[in-house]
């Protein structure tokens, strides 16, 4: 991921197994990376950031 500051406005979603994006926030990327370990194991599997210029898997950035 490009943009990856912590305050870079990020959008968190995921994308579920129908393929229909469900946003769970729009926001600093240090608070959308809290959000997103708050979610259940099995969910972080979908979990997505999306900033302007590109997308990278959740779990993909934090093994990374």
């Amino acid at each position: 991921m490009r943009s990856t500051y912590d305050d870079a406005t990020v959008r968190l979603y995921h994308l579920g197994d129908d393929g229909a994006a469900m946003t769970l926030i729009y926001g600093p990327l240090s608070q959308a990376l809290h959000v997103a370990e708050q979610q259940p194991t099995e969910m972080q599997d979908g979990l997505y950031l999306a900033t302007d210029n590109d997308v990278v898997a959740y779990l993909d950035l934090i093994d990374g």
